[in-house]
């Protein structure tokens, strides 16, 4: 379990780096798409040769898995157009917004009838102030607004697959349920990238070394081990110890834009951030506390 955490942190927090640099040189959802359909690919052949019939699901497995494969690749897939030099969001700016993905599900909970702690409430008030100061208005060269609100969008996007995850029958095989998963949203990002007319855009002998290995890494690192360990976890650990990554992964993706990238982060992302990661983790501290 630990093991599997660790890679969640350490892995998804790097993965905001390595889209950055994918992204300045390839088309952003037909990358994306290739990487998840290769991976759902990829994985699937590895559990067909070494646990024959385990991808046999029923149809209401396959169709829930497919929906949050869409939900959760479609967040994915708004961050990486939103960290292109159009939209010009930072790769650890983009972390502290994806930050946000408890505490939209806490809305969610609440509005299908759950009432949560008055604690989680000011967790998640908190949080949402900290989204206002790091889109209030101004220059932010960090956080511009348009691409910041793509990042928000798949925030709720990956909020709403988590959450109906975790109410719907899926199959009782994590890796399964991820090979599905990642084809489904593969193939969704690829067909709305080739809509956008973004092979177009490809310019394949332009194309940087460093962003064949950012996107190798996102397939391999990103794709087959850290989205496989994520949907171990949350089938076999507490919730609110796997909900830690999320104030976890924008800590590693903020020294890691700023070291490797020079990525700005000024007073105005610095004090966004830190109140967002604190709504998160009062959010968090709580629910564990009522369990």
């Amino acid at each position: 379990m630990w093991v599997a955490l660790a890679i969640v942190y350490v892995v998804w927090g790097s993965t905001y780096l390595a889209i950055r640099v994918v992204v300045r040189d390839l088309p952003p959802l037909l990358s994306a798409g290739v990487r998840f359909l290769a991976g759902g690919l990829i994985l699937g052949v590895i559990l067909a040769l070494t646990r024959p019939g385990s991808l046999r699901v029923t149809l209401a497995q396959l169709r829930n898995s497919a929906l949050v494969g869409v939900l959760l690749m479609g967040g994915n897939g708004f961050v990486s157009l939103a960290e292109t030099p159009t939209f010009g969001v930072a790769s650890g700016v983009a972390a502290l917004l994806v930050a946000l993905v408890p505490l939209i599900i806490v809305v969610m909970r609440a509005a299908t009838g759950e009432r949560p702690a008055l604690p989680t409430v000011a967790g998640v008030l908190c949080g949402f102030a900290g989204l206002a100061v790091l889109l209030a208005p101004g220059a932010s060269k960090a956080a511009p607004l348009v691409g910041s609100l793509l990042v928000a969008a798949g925030a709720l996007t990956w909020a709403a697959g988590s959450f109906y995850a975790g109410r719907s029958v899926m199959p009782a095989n994590p890796f399964v349920s991820s090979v599905y998963q990642m084809i489904a949203g593969g193939v969704m990002l690829t067909l709305i990238g080739l809509g956008r007319g973004e092979v177009g855009m490809l310019r394949l002998g332009q194309v940087g070394a460093d962003a064949w290995f950012a996107l190798v890494y996102l397939l391999v690192a990103g794709s087959l081990i850290a989205f496989t360990a994520y949907a171990w976890l949350i089938q076999r650990a507490p919730v609110s110890l796997v909900t830690t990554y999320a104030y976890v992964n924008p800590i590693i993706a903020v020294l890691l834009g700023w070291a490797l990238l020079s990525e700005p982060f000024g007073v105005r992302e610095l004090l966004g951030g830190a109140i967002i990661v604190a709504g998160v983790a009062l959010v968090i501290a709580t629910e564990r506390r009522g369990r």
